[in-house]
């Protein structure tokens, strides 16, 4: 009967390795990650709308193709959400 404890202890011993070796993230390497996902994220983003998350162009979309309306719009505005040239895209 006291085997039954120190198997179940070296089994979740061994899932805790297994988990740790398969992918779960250490402080020292988070950092990198994080940075790496965060410069994926804007590369996904187009930098004429800050503070939305709007894909660069191709393909163009329309304001009824995208989830936000009345954003900041800076620079080229390739989709042309800022049709009336105020700054504000996809006004409602």
């Amino acid at each position: 009967m006291n085997s039954i404890p120190i198997v179940i202890g070296v089994g979740i011993l061994a899932i805790i390795v297994v988990l740790g070796i398969s992918g779960f993230q250490t402080s020292s390497d988070s950092g990198q990650r994080q940075s790496g996902q965060s410069q994926q994220a804007q590369q996904q983003c187009d930098s004429s709308y800050p503070g939305v998350c709007i894909p660069p162009y191709p393909p163009d979309l329309d304001c009824g193709e995208i989830r936000y309306a009345n954003f900041k719009v800076v620079g080229a505005d390739p989709h042309g959400f800022d049709g009336d040239k105020d700054g504000i895209g996809c006004e409602s």
